[in-house]
């Protein structure tokens, strides 16, 4: 059985309307990715976490720490095998940023640990994620391609934001000011 969902959007400055469709495993992926670019909490934890992360590999470590994390606990809980309520997990969420921040803010040097961190946060993030999901009431049938799908959309939400900031990264690894400029936009 397939099936199609068509979405129609007055247009605000006259005209036609807007028209979008999606459908199976597409439609999941561009949930995902927009899960991340409109989720300011998670841009903010990711940019935190690189921002202080060292290096390319150190850089590699702990957006791989992230995303294994988040995916575990993402199909924990669309799954249905843990739900912790969101309560508990929005302000964890939020923690997770200002914790981040602080060290980066605090500490000299986090690159060592930083994957650990960010497998850490990740876990309570899946959750998160997981939110946009349970939010649909899937059948049981169409989770798991809707879960593969809406991480993938995920991770390439993630990897489009850190690929536009990774220029500015590498290029404050070699400045003078780098260790004040981490400290002022973990800050802010």
């Amino acid at each position: 059985r397939r099936e199609a969902r068509v979405a129609v959007a007055a247009p605000t400055g006259g005209g036609a309307p807007k028209v979008s469709a999606g459908s199976g495993v597409f439609a999941f992926f561009r949930l995902g990715v927009e899960h991340i670019l409109t989720g300011v909490d998670h841009l903010l934890f990711v940019l935190a976490l690189v921002l202080g992360g060292g290096g390319i590999g150190s850089l590699f470590a702990v957006v791989t720490a992230f995303t294994v994390a988040h995916s575990i606990t993402l199909a924990l809980a669309v799954l249905g095998a843990v739900s912790p309520p969101a309560w508990i997990v929005e302000p964890v969420i939020a923690l997770s940023i200002v914790y981040v921040a602080a060290e980066n803010v605090f500490l000299k040097r986090t690159a060592s640990w930083r994957w650990a961190v960010g497998f850490a946060f990740g876990l309570v993030h899946g959750f998160g994620f997981a939110g946009a999901l349970l939010e649909l009431d899937l059948p049981p049938a169409a989770l798991a391609g809707a879960l593969l799908s809406f991480n993938l959309g995920v991770e390439a939400g993630q990897a489009a934001v850190i690929a536009a900031f990774l220029p500015a990264l590498l290029w404050l690894r070699g400045v003078a000011w780098e260790r004040r400029a981490v400290a002022a936009l973990s800050a802010v």
